[in-house]
């Protein structure tokens, strides 16, 4: 049977570097002119589960307790095998939304603009009467989350988003995009060898401060967890289960370094995390599927059998560390 050939976006540079496209639906949440209303009910937040941009926002969405207020429709964690790249929702009943009736991510992308020509990203959300995209901009959705949403939010919601550390948080979360979220990707996508060992080595060196930084804090901002760490949460679940070995991150595995090891099951013990990361399909998607990356990359198909992620719930001890016994600043007034 003829292989179908898929149609590769070009986001790589002359010298081989992934440069990952620009969102194109960045319209804030607000009760300003032009901005989207926040309203219960009206907006349907599309993800898949291997997708780290997409699983932040659905952290930060059950922290909160927005779960009632934003459905969520899930994509499969296998691309279609179309000309095109794509999420499909193969894992629903006859395979479209059960909400918006559709089979392909794409489609309310085109909804929204019948000429967008990118690739169609999770997380999206997606205006359910109207079935096209509103905002894609993943780095900006959790604040969306955590700030125009508060008048949603359960009672006694978490401050991921403290106002007096805020410019904090986006410096440290501007960096651990860079150099690590997105650093796991310029590894596996780059195209040159130069390009290659330069994402290599900036990712673990970062990796080393955190490290170093997370030595003598429970949390990357101290006691309480922050939007900062549901940034780096999403990349160090993937890491020892796919980017290790699929995208040749691999100087050490997350189990190697001590303190991040605890720090990211103290993470993964938390409601809202733990309950949200999905193992299998992470390692299905990033091991088996298409991504941006050529079929070519792929180990014959096979699925590895490791690692062993039950000791992801054994004990950390980074309590020690904090002058608390709760992991979150509740919000003023909740």
């Amino acid at each position: 049977m003829e292989k179908t050939q898929k149609q590769v976006p070009t986001e790589v540079d002359k010298k081989g570097k992934f440069i990952r496209q620009k969102n194109r639906f960045a319209t804030p949440f607000g009760s300003e002119p032009g901005e989207l209303p926040v309203e219960a009910g009206r907006y349907r937040l599309l993800w898949a589960a291997v997708c780290p941009w997409a699983h932040r926002s659905v952290i930060v969405r059950s922290l909160l307790g927005l779960e009632d207020v934003i459905s969520l429709g899930t994509a499969s964690p296998m691309r279609p095998k179309i000309d095109r790249v794509d999420w499909e929702f193969s894992l629903d009943k006859e395979g479209v939304d059960p909400v918006l009736g559709i089979q392909y991510i794409s489609e309310v992308y085109k909804n929204a603009d019948p000429e967008y020509a990118g690739r169609p990203t999770v997380p999206v959300f997606v205006d359910i009467k109207e079935q096209k995209a509103v905002n894609n901009d993943y780095f900006t959705l959790t604040n969306h989350l955590e700030t125009a949403w508060a008048p949603f939010h359960k009672e006694n919601a978490p401050d991921l988003y403290p106002e007096h550390l805020r410019d904090e948080i986006d410096a440290l979360s501007d960096v651990i995009f860079h150099e690590v979220n997105n650093g796991v990707y310029k590894c596996g996508f780059a195209r040159s060898q130069e390009a290659y060992e330069e994402a290599y080595d900036v990712l673990f060196a970062r990796l080393d401060e955190l490290e170093q930084r997370l030595s003598t804090k429970r949390f990357l901002f101290g006691d309480f967890i922050t939007d900062s760490d549901v940034r780096l949460y999403a990349t160090l679940a993937r890491f020892d289960v796919a980017y290790y070995s699929a995208f040749k991150a691999n100087r050490n595995r997350i189990v190697d370094f001590p303190n991040l090891w605890g720090y990211l099951r103290d993470l993964y013990q938390t409601p809202g995390f733990g309950d949200t990361t999905d193992f299998e399909a992470i390692k299905i998607h990033y091991h088996l599927s298409n991504h941006i990356a050529s079929d070519d990359q792929k180990s014959l198909n096979i699925l590895p059998k490791g690692p062993d992620t039950s000791n992801f719930l054994s004990a950390h001890n980074r309590e020690a560390l904090s002058g608390n016994k709760e992991k979150f600043l509740v919000h003023k007034g909740k």
